[in-house]
């Protein structure tokens, strides 16, 4: 029998996250506190800081999912992808300046943006009601980052970190979902003129689509239903790219244009 975690390990949790987001200084593994395996024990971590920074003034505007390639899911020893929720002070618009120094340990990949139309409630959604919930798709970069020092995280560690989370890059041009080959998608993502991922759009657990069912199945499950206006990115195209400095990352996707994240370094700006 597996020990499940205390209310006190949990709350021990949620402040060693909220203290390496406010010091800028990452800390140390969560699964000291609360296993390596609890992702209940985790998701718990996650909306408790998460809580905090809604009380704090920020907006939440969506889901992401992470874990969706299967060698990444192998390293972890899971088989199922995890999620974070995203807030409106990580959104920002392509070509935005980002300063560096909000970010512990940040890395980029592309992905797919889905914004939707509609509601998706309920545990067994289908792909034909994400198709017909989904208002458009958008280009994305997302950054993510980790508050667990030299990235040393293990199943509950991401998902109590908000499936590390750390901002995202929109494109500005919406496409339809009909005028896209989700599967067959092909992605490149370019640093200095350099190319520095590729990837597709079967990549990510076979297609994106496929990731968005089984986000709306799991936040349903879990009391937290996908709704309309939400923006939802579906999962790494290809692998992750440290952000050692300041410059320009390009991601060019078939069918859904380029979009850009501009790292500038302004001085200490912590998430």
């Amino acid at each position: 029998m597996v020990d499940r975690a205390s209310d006190a390990e949990i709350a021990e949790a949620v402040e060693r996250l909220r203290r390496a987001a406010a010091t800028g200084v990452p800390c140390a593994p969560v699964r000291e506190l609360i296993g390596g395996w609890d992702q209940d024990a985790a998701y718990a971590v996650q909306r408790a800081v998460l809580d905090g920074r809604l009380a704090d003034g920020a907006r939440r505007v969506g889901h992401k999912i992470g874990l969706t390639s299967p060698a990444v899911q192998r390293q972890f020893g899971v088989y199922a992808p995890d999620y974070g929720v995203l807030l409106d002070t990580m959104v920002h618009t392509d070509r935005e300046p980002l300063d560096l120094g909000r970010f512990l340990q940040p890395r980029i990949e592309a992905e797919v943006a889905f914004v939707l139309g509609k509601d998706l409630e309920g545990p067994s959604v289908t792909a034909a009601e994400v198709i017909a919930a989904t208002d458009f798709l958008l280009p994305a970069l997302e950054i993510v980052d980790s508050r667990v020092a030299g990235w040393d995280i293990r199943i509950t560690d991401t998902v109590a970190d908000n499936a590390s989370s750390g901002a995202v890059v929109l494109g500005t041009t919406p496409r339809p979902l009909a005028a896209v080959d989700l599967p067959g998608l092909g992605m490149a993502l370019d640093h200095r003129g350099e190319t520095v991922s590729t990837g597709s759009g079967a990549a990510c657990l076979g297609t994106p689509l496929a990731a968005v069912v089984w986000l709306a199945r799991e936040t349903a499950r879990r009391g937290d239903p996908l709704r309309a206006g939400d923006l939802v990115l579906s999962g790494a195209l290809g692998p992750m790219v440290p952000v050692t400095g300041p410059g320009v990352f390009r991601a060019r996707l078939d069918g859904l244009g380029e979009v850009h994240a501009d790292f500038v370094r302004e001085g200490a700006c912590l998430l």
